[in-house]
């Protein structure tokens, strides 16, 4: 069943042209409805569209008719009647290996969460555990439709041979703390360098502070300095909530955003993403909005409403023209990583949140979950959205089921109906990493299996120590 109320098709520059059956395809999907953005920011849908894909790029989006030749030839083909193409979901901030940790904190506020939970079992962290957590986690992710993922994490080396191991896409960063001294910033940085354009270009890095109340000033101005020195972006937690505001506020007479800017991180060639924001207050937003070089931030809104914070306030972020991405922080705080809830929950708690039914729309929760998630990850000009040249990182969702019929509103179909069990199909680069709800790169069963034996060793507290304080100012 085709979705209905779909808009007209895309444009003669993005209609799909017949190739010569001597040049064949790598991918050609089918009958689908496609998502593709338009000129002016705004989304709309193509029906019956084929999608054309080759050495692991889109070359053509649009209405069938013009792709006979391409239908016989090509290597790999994909009849998605009854689904929707859209462009794969990034989880712009996450702790992919603490899935390991799903559950294991509960009910808690953020102060006891991380000093007498989280943080102790942190400090018996191993690269196993590292390694098994993060598999697990991307197979959570591609069967939830997530094509490329922001970790901010420890053993990141483990990570990076994970994410080539999977086939997703992802933005790695070491994290550090000002109590590793000098050796946490050049271990973070040697990573970034090391890794920068892994995994066949699908891993693109960033340098790590943990967050301005665990990184003194004097070492996030030296990540700015090598930041501008090595062309790379940085990632990092600031102003999560409106408390750690108020304690810099109290404690400095300046916001953790305002730290950003006298440290240089809002000064950087490559940008910097900052996790969380929603502590970011009125003051901010001019500091934010004369930011030199590129700022974004990601929202997990899910582990807000855990926590009892307010969430990321981003309508005005959109007015002074700051991406926001979707994101949805580690699975220890979320119990997810299902960016599906996130792009839900983001436009419900704003309507909420700024008292009007009319923001956030449906469309403009899929311009977050795509392209402004893209840009987040500083890859806006690579992944997003669905049109010649970008790479083929994509997904087929399935609208047939009755949770999402009838479709009268397409975009609120896919916002407010659709699950991440409905993603049937997830591609990267060209390549399918999940066809027909069958994961083609990872073994679940032996992951959980191994994961499983691991976990008395790793959930053990009564060492009783921990790997770092919890808002307490670094010395």
């Amino acid at each position: 069943m085709t979705p209905s109320r779909a808009e007209p098709p895309a444009d003669a520059a993005h209609a799909a042209d017949a190739v010569d059956a001597a040049d064949p395809a790598d991918l050609l999907i089918t009958g689908c409805t496609a998502l593709v953005h338009d000129d002016e920011e705004g989304i709309r849908f193509v029906e019956d569209a084929s999608i054309v894909v080759r050495g692991g790029v889109i070359e053509s989006v649009g209405r069938a008719g013009g792709t006979v030749t391409v239908s016989r030839s090509a290597a790999e083909r994909i009849d998605a009647r009854g689904q929707v193409a859209l462009p794969g979901l990034i989880n712009c901030h996450t702790h992919a290996p603490m899935v390991a940790l799903r559950g294991v904190a509960e009910d808690l506020p953020a102060e006891k969460w991380f000093n007498v939970v989280v943080w102790p079992i942190e400090s018996n962290l191993t690269p196993k555990d590292v390694e098994l957590g993060a598999r697990l986690a991307c197979a959570e992710m591609i069967r939830g439709g997530v094509t490329c993922f922001a970790d901010h994490y420890f053993a990141m080396d483990t990570v990076a041979a994970v994410t080539a191991e999977s086939g997703l896409r992802a933005h790695l960063g070491e994290a550090y703390f000002s109590s590793q001294g000098p050796e946490g910033r050049q271990k973070s940085l040697e990573f970034a360098l090391r890794h920068r354009g892994g995994a066949d270009g699908r891993i693109t890095t960033a340098l790590a502070p943990h967050a301005p109340y665990t990184v003194v000033d004097a070492d996030l101005a030296a990540t700015a300095e090598i930041a501008l020195e090595h062309g790379l972006p940085v990632h990092l937690h600031a102003a999560e909530s409106r408390d750690q505001t108020d304690n810099s506020l109290a404690r400095h007479g300046v916001t953790p955003i305002e730290v950003l800017e006298r440290t240089g991180l809002l000064g950087l060639d490559a940008g910097v993403l900052i996790a969380h924001g929603t502590g970011i207050i009125e003051r901010d937003l001019p500091v934010l909005e004369r930011a030199t070089g590129p700022v974004a931030v990601a929202s997990a809104p899910r582990g807000y409403l855990k926590f009892a914070w307010s969430t990321t306030p981003v309508r005005a972020l959109r007015r002074i023209g700051v991406p926001v991405g979707l994101a949805t922080d580690g699975a220890a705080s979320n119990n997810s990583l299902d960016v599906w809830e996130s792009m839900a929950l983001t436009a419900l708690l704003q309507k909420s949140t700024e008292g009007d039914p009319r923001w956030l729309t449906s469309r403009q929760a899929l311009h977050h979950a795509t392209l402004q998630s893209a840009r987040a990850v500083g890859l806006g000009e690579r992944i997003g959205s669905l049109a010649p040249g970008r790479r083929a990182d994509i997904i087929l969702v399935d609208v047939t089921g009755p949770h999402t019929q009838p479709v009268h509103d397409l975009a609120a179909t896919l916002v407010h109906s659709a699950r991440s069990s409905d993603v049937r199909t997830t591609i990267v680069d060209g390549r399918v990493l999940m066809r027909d709800r069958e994961l083609l790169t990872i073994d679940v069963p032996a992951t959980v299996r191994e994961l499983g034996e691991r976990l008395p060793a790793l959930v053990d507290r009564s060492h009783g120590t921990r790997i770092q304080e919890y808002d307490k100012p670094p010395e």
